[in-house]
């Protein structure tokens, strides 16, 4: 079997675009893949149609090759943009090969571990707050005004049967809530990354409101992103410790800085979402860094993601997938999930645009708090190009 074409495909996801790999063959078997467009302001989508150049004529069942052989020629220039367009064309081989045999993905790695994956809510709150006009004005959801706000999203969160919610930093001092920079977005003040306790007093009563929705038995999580420098966390993961938190999801680019702040709080840590390859990752794993080891399987690749996952599994960590895109991505998480014994919740964002559930053959099924694994052969869905057509992208804002 050979690659005969790779095309990217996109629609409107509301807010943010939505992107997908269409890979086709010579034996008339087509893989998907769903990947993230432009998170950091950068298309990934030219870098794709360059690799695809090298991928076309290449074994797509051969995944673990053709995915070594593409990153080898990335060694001047590792991780970042490479390491993603690489691993949006991986992700479709695993569509192909296991749909050649007949099989789900997660039965390529040995699987299932599981056949019902827990999830979690994340950025509850927080991006009804940052994308409020969307939320508002084009699907008709309450307005996120006031700390009462995260109270009822946290009942709502329970009534639908959540394991966990997760939210970012949202501070009201202004004449409108906003979302708390996490330290990679071009704002006032985003290279100092240092908090005031004020700042952080705001967070406590943030999650405190949370926590009164959600009741005690529900997981309650934070995200930082790289908003901070070591001190900085470490005076937030102190302060928070009595709340009792599923974890403090925060990011940096040092592993002894952090393996020292897991060390000196009782706040549980989360990290490593940025990382490519299990390179990066042992530096943070051989020093014991984080409590769960976050690994984006559309940024890795699932079989990349994999073989992370085993990385941390011999150091006795968890391991849980960055997963904030569209539903695509949620099945291709929910076969990462079922693939890894060392498995701790699954991230989903259950209020995305309601149409790009559409854009799927076989949309997601999640029953109380937990997504379904599919059953089907490769990812257990493939994208409606017509449904897709009927939405063209707009400008993400």
């Amino acid at each position: 079997m050979k690659i005969t074409g790779i095309e990217t495909l996109h629609g409107d996801g509301g807010y943010r675009v939505c992107s997908y790999v269409k890979m086709t063959t010579d034996e008339g078997i087509v893989g998907w893949s769903e990947y993230y467009e432009g998170l950091t302001g950068v298309s990934v989508t030219p870098v794709i149609r360059d690799f695809a150049k090298v991928a076309v004529g290449m074994d797509p069942r051969q995944v673990g090759r053709l995915s070594e052989s593409l990153l080898a020629t990335t060694r001047l220039s590792w991780g970042g943009l490479a390491h993603q367009a690489v691993a949006a064309i991986e992700n479709a081989c695993l569509d192909i090969h296991a749909k050649s045999l007949g099989v789900p993905v997660y039965a390529l790695f040995g699987g299932p571990f599981r056949e019902r994956v827990p999830v979690y809510w994340t950025h509850c709150g927080s991006y009804r707050v940052r994308h409020a006009a969307f939320y508002e004005q084009e699907l008709g959801f309450e307005p996120v005004r006031t700390l009462d706000d995260f109270t009822r999203l946290g009942r709502e969160a329970v009534a639908q049967g959540f394991r966990a919610v997760k939210t970012n930093p949202v501070f009201f001092d202004r004449d409108r809530p906003y979302m708390f920079n996490g330290g990679f977005r071009i704002e006032p003040g985003f290279l100092d990354r240092s908090i005031s306790d004020h700042q952080i007093g705001a967070i406590v009563e943030q999650l405190d409101a949370l926590r009164e929705g959600i009741g005690p038995h529900t997981g309650l999580m934070l995200d930082v992103s790289f908003s901070q420098r070591t001190e900085g966390y470490l005076r937030l993961a102190r302060r928070l410790e009595p709340l009792h938190l599923y974890w403090l999801e925060l990011d940096m680019r040092d592993p002894e800085g952090l393996a020292l702040i897991r060390q000196s709080t009782r706040t549980p840590i989360a990290s490593l979402e940025g990382l490519h390859g299990i390179h990066d990752f042992r530096p943070y794993l051989v020093q014991r860094a984080v409590d769960t080891a976050i690994v984006d399987p559309m940024w890795n690749g699932v079989w990349q993601s994999v073989r992370v996952a085993t990385l941390a599994d011999a150091f006795e960590i968890h391991v849980a997938p960055h997963n904030p895109v569209g539903d695509l991505a949620n099945l291709m998480s929910a076969h990462f999930c079922a693939a890894i014994p060392n498995f701790r919740i699954m991230e989903l964002r259950p209020d995305e645009a309601p149409w790009t559930r559409d854009f799927l053959t076989h949309p997601s099924s999640i029953e109380n708090g937990e997504i379904l694994v599919p059953q089907r052969p490769g990812w257990g869905s493939d994208i409606d190009e017509a449904a897709l057509k009927a939405h063209p992208p707009r400008k993400a804002r």
